[in-house]
């Protein structure tokens, strides 16, 4: 298993090269041997679009690993491999196994995310001195830049959470300390999704993004995406007001289809990238089995059975088994979760049940339930028995698109996950990477 071994300042100065040309569409100054600066003196509006191309990109780049270690961690899932068996041990605490501080299954998505948003700062500092587009088209420019670096910097910090987390700087030279106080990261990322939010209200997007963003791709689309992702934050800021606000900045729509959202998007087209998280229906070798507990735990009659698949033959290794494949992406060309309505709807339930507004609640839940052939939500109407519900809501809903583990550990319910194997632990973070540690 090939392993990221870059530290952030690495990536800052050279990461980003591979990224950017990796999924040019145009001409890009100086393409033979590129430096920063002949991206950023005064870009032209091509290379500004190549660059957030490049960033579109990158953010799909390792995103397997990341599904992966939330999902296993959780236990979601079972990541079966005849090549790589620290799926298993490592990331289960097999025996006296613990989470490897270079392992590849942490290097390589930390160090994608550090790619993108130092993809973003290029673009920031690109758009600050071209002549080549207006102030409002600067201004979308920087916008999704923001955006996307706050975005990048959640996902690394849902993996290490007090282990800590660099916010770079846009100077390769100036690298900051680790922040481990949770509160002050998460922050920190709000400013930047602030900041972005402020630069796309008013702006002009003149810049092209994958079908993955369709119906979200001008200024007031990426603006809903900015303030989606913020209200997620401030879900695990707890920050429930806050929550409230920024879902009515969002697409949240109660009544809306559950689907629509942002996505990665992938395509066995010639230069772009294939789904790395699909594998066949009974597969054998490579398998992504669903935790047995899934379909233990589901209500009888809850159509989200079907994202898993009952396999002709059962799937083992290293005294682990599962019956069930995950069945969510149909084929090398299926898109994947960045965000969507159905977890804005399950984010605005949150919102409620925790500022004591259960009827509004009551009424979100419902229509999760309903969505999914389930009768009206017909338990107690308390603080406690509406968030054991939400939780279940959530664990069915988002099955496999980087949540449950995250909702255990900040419930305080991580001891309620499933131990399949007496010597087996459950992980609350991951280390730093070593490459960090060493900086």
């Amino acid at each position: 298993m090939k392993k990221h071994l870059f530290t952030i300042r690495q990536l800052l100065v050279v990461g980003t090269m591979t990224l950017c040309f990796a999924c040019q569409k145009g001409e890009i100054n100086s393409l033979n041997t590129p430096t920063t600066g002949d991206i950023t003196r005064n870009p032209s509006k091509s290379d500004l679009n190549n660059l957030v191309s490049g960033a579109e990109s990158g953010m799909r780049q390792n995103i397997a690993f990341y599904m992966d270690d939330i999902g296993i961690i959780g236990r979601e899932i079972y990541h079966f491999s005849s090549s790589e068996p620290r799926y298993t041990t490592d990331m289960l605490g097999g025996g006296t196994k613990l989470l490897d501080n270079n392992g590849f299954y942490l290097t390589n998505p930390w160090a994608a995310r550090y790619q993108v948003i130092r993809q973003a700062y290029l673009i920031l500092q690109g758009a600050k001195n071209s002549t080549s587009i207006s102030d409002v088209e600067r201004k979308g420019y920087t916008g999704f830049a923001k955006t996307l670096i706050g975005y990048q910097l959640l996902l690394n910090l849902t993996l290490t959470d007090a282990n800590g987390i660099r916010i770079p700087s846009a100077d390769p030279s100036a690298i900051g300390p680790v922040i481990t106080s949770v509160p002050a990261a998460q922050d920190s990322i709000l400013k930047y999704l602030q900041d972005g939010a402020t630069d796309l209200t008013g702006s002009s997007v003149v810049f092209s993004l994958s079908r993955g963003f369709s119906g979200f791709a001008d200024a007031a689309g990426l603006l809903k995406f900015n303030r989606a992702i913020a209200s997620r934050v401030d879900a695990y800021r707890q920050n429930w007001a806050a929550v409230l606000t920024d879902l009515n900045g969002s697409f949240l729509d109660l009544n809306g289809s559950f689907t629509t959202g942002v996505f990665h998007t992938f395509s066995t087209n010639g230069g772009d990238q294939t789904n790395p998280l699909f594998l066949p229906l009974n597969n054998n070798g490579e398998i992504r089995a669903a935790h047995p507990s899934f379909a233990t735990d589901i209500i009888t009659g809850d159509d989200r059975i079907n994202k898993t698949s009952v396999r002709n033959v059962i799937a083992s290794q290293a005294g682990l088994s599962s019956t069930r494949d995950v069945n969510l992406w149909a084929s090398l060309s299926s898109p994947v979760t960045i965000i969507r309505n159905e977890e804005l709807i399950l984010l605005y339930a949150e919102a409620k049940i925790q500022l004591a507004q259960f009827p509004d609640a009551i009424v979100a839940l419902n229509r999760i339930r309903s969505g999914h052939n389930l009768p009206p939500y017909a338990g107690a109407v308390t603080s406690a028995a509406l968030i054991t519900e939400l939780l279940y809501e959530r664990r069915y809903s988002l099955f496999m698109e980087g949540h449950r583990w995250i909702d255990l550990r900040r419930y305080n319910l991580l001891n309620t996950i499933p131990i399949d194997r007496p010597d087996d632990d459950v992980w609350s973070k991951f280390p730093l990477p070593q490459s960090e540690v060493n900086i």
